[in-house]
């Protein structure tokens, strides 16, 4: 008998018992808390896993399926130009527009792939937090300062984040370069510009299906290419039909079929995108899963990323809302602890700011109402920055997923360097603006 497991089990069963022994029940903090938990894990399976998650673990299995180790090394790999890596990587946010747990599954695929932990990194950081439209709704809302502020800080922030975590862990990434360069490179099945033009309609999908409503007005290029944002989403799918048809050599006649659901869809739900998006996604299903080649390894590494990762943002959700509700509401942390921690510019303020961001979850554009509200009950500028900083590109449920990729010790250094930089950025600021 294993005594290290089976303490190990005993321990486990005996925390279980205790955690439902002790159960506050009753205690109406706790039940709103667990109110709020289940409230917030709705609103998340309702307005990101369907746009979002189910289009980013395709993209995420396309990686894997269509994209040599090697092209990954060639252009994001540790050896590869340092302009290149972190300048496509620290810009990518601009692009994406989505919200830290959206680019899990896109970053999960790259760095599997061979790309360094530095370009990885800017790249995990600059999805979120460099998002065009919540960068103007910041400078709007909040004053031009501080907006450009968010945008210069954010760039920067993606880039230095990128380098430190590379020096950091340099040993372990001259190894993982080694081992991938030695692997035979395998032969192109088709030509790049046909690889870059199917992903670049995979991303253009998921990039309009979540375009946000500008806040305020009807008028300028986000209102009207909101306007238009299924129409455009509509078309590119179509390409990507054709593409898949001709290109991959998927069955015309299923992608004919899926094509017809998905459209009736859209004309008996208008309302109701969603169930277009379910449409194409089982279609999609329907003509990959189970097949050999190509096709089938998409649908294999697709399944592994959602296996892996959903549930695991899932749990993150439930416990960030248990712990601190939704945007207007509480869980078991009151507000007032948090309105008392940021008010002013001192560095406890900022760091309060700079922690608490990282682990509240922030979907896109919500956080510039949120710190409206806060700056309007005494919050200071300098930890507004930093919780602007700190919180698109982190959140407690994006942590527990990087945790599954990157391991304890490249988490807790990534979570590390996002707060104290956050922090220093709004400490900074609100010396100086403040």
């Amino acid at each position: 008998m294993n005594k290290l497991k089976e303490t190990k089990t005993f321990l486990l069963m005996a925390g279980v018992f205790a955690a439902f022994y002790f159960l506050p029940s009753g205690w109406p903090r706790f039940d709103l808390a667990i109110r709020e938990a289940l409230e917030l894990a709705k609103w998340y399976a309702r307005e990101h896993v369907i746009l979002c998650l189910l289009p980013a673990f395709w993209i995420a299995g396309a990686i894997g399926a269509f994209v040599s180790q090697q092209s990954v090394m060639r252009y994001l790999g540790p050896k590869a130009p340092k302009a290149l890596s972190y300048g496509v990587a620290s810009v990518s946010g601009t692009i994406l527009a989505v919200c830290s747990c959206t680019v899990l599954p896109l970053f999960s695929g790259i760095y599997r792939m061979g790309a360094g932990l530095g370009p990885a990194s800017a790249f995990l950081y600059s999805g979120p937090a460099i998002n065009a439209l919540a960068i103007i709704m910041t400078a709007k809302v909040l004053g031009f300062q501080i907006g450009v502020a968010r945008a210069v800080g954010a760039v920067v922030f993606s880039i230095v984040i990128g380098i430190l975590m590379h020096l950091l862990f340099r040993k372990e990434e001259q190894a993982k370069a080694a081992k991938i360069a030695a692997l035979p490179e395998a032969p192109a099945t088709r030509p790049l510009w046909k690889t870059a033009a199917f992903f670049a309609t995979m991303v253009g999908i998921l990039v309009f299906a979540n375009w946000s409503r500008p806040p305020g007005g009807e008028s300028g290029f986000f209102a009207v290419v909101f306007s238009i944002k299924w129409p455009l989403t509509a078309l590119l799918a179509a390409v990507l039909g054709v593409m898949l048809w001709r290109w991959f050599k998927l069955s015309g006649a299923k992608l004919a079929v899926t094509g017809i659901v998905t459209a009736a869809s859209a004309l008996l739900l208008p309302a109701h995108p969603e169930a277009c998006v379910l449409a194409a996604i089982a279609g999609l299903v329907w003509a990959t899963a189970g097949r050999d080649g190509e096709a089938g390894e998409w649908f294999d590494q697709s399944w592994t990323f959602a296996k892996q990762i959903f549930p695991l943002l899932i749990g993150g959700v439930l416990v960030a809302g248990l712990l601190l509700g939704r945007p207007g509401h509480e869980g078991l942390i009151p507000s007032e602890w948090i309105m008392q921690s940021v008010g002013g510019n001192s560095f406890f303020a900022n760091a309060f700011a700079g922690i608490a961001g990282a682990f509240m979850y922030f979907a896109t554009l919500t956080e510039v109402p949120i710190l409206q509200g806060l700056i309007g009950n005494g919050m200071g500028e300098g930890p507004a920055l930093t919780l602007l900083l700190a919180g698109p590109a982190l959140s407690l449920p994006s942590m527990i997923v990087i945790n599954s990729v990157l391991g304890l010790k490249k988490t807790a250094a990534y979570i590390g360097l996002v707060i104290v930089l956050s922090t220093l950025a709004g400490w900074g600021y609100g010396a100086i603006f403040g």
